[in-house]
């Protein structure tokens, strides 16, 4: 099987991240997703609790899209794929991330065990990937230039929740506005 994982904050989830686990599942990237919401390690602004954004995602979940509630407390990408290489011996993983992260990529902690893995990366904002891959093992990148990235963004959408609402799904918004979330 071929497991894809797809950590960040998902603050808040929203329909650009259900794109990008729809169309790596429909166009047989991965068989299925694990998504790890990460705790705030880096202070973040406005990074609301890890359970808010857990509940959020779990509109999500199907057999095909998993969300994890315990990996979240790992700091580091490495120390998740490990773990999910452990647990998934004949699985081959693979981690998603957006053209946007691999400007420094390289500095990700312990990137050459990130690379025991795959890397599927996906075009956002017109980022030549080839340029910071040439210093890296090329062979573990899974480039998808075609991938026509939702441009959406979780930090606008916090900015003013109903303005941005249809980024959202009803699910998700009505959370949001249930639980007070992102209105100060």
């Amino acid at each position: 099987m071929r497991l894809g994982v797809y950590v960040g904050s998902f603050n808040p989830v929203h329909k650009g991240h259900k794109y990008v686990m729809d169309y790596l599942i429909k166009n047989n990237y991965v068989d299925k997703i694990i998504v790890i919401p990460t705790n705030n390690y880096w202070n973040k602004t406005n990074l609301i609790d890890i359970k808010h954004r857990l509940n959020m995602l779990k509109f999500y979940e199907t057999d095909k899209i998993l969300i994890n509630n315990k990996l979240n407390k790992k700091k580091y990408t490495y120390e998740i794929l490990n773990i999910i290489q452990e647990e998934n011996i004949k699985d081959e993983i693979f981690l998603i991330i957006g053209a946007d992260n691999m400007p420094k990529f390289y500095l990700w902690k312990n990137v050459y065990s990130i690379l025991k893995n795959k890397v599927i990366v996906l075009n956002r904002n017109n980022i030549d990937v080839t340029k910071y891959i040439a210093k890296i093992d090329q062979n573990k990148f899974i480039i998808l230039d075609n991938f026509n990235y939702l441009n959406i963004s979780s930090s606008e959408i916090r900015k003013n929740i109903n303005d941005n609402k249809n980024y959202l799904d009803d699910k998700v918004y009505n959370y949001i506005i249930n639980n007070n979330l992102y209105l100060d």
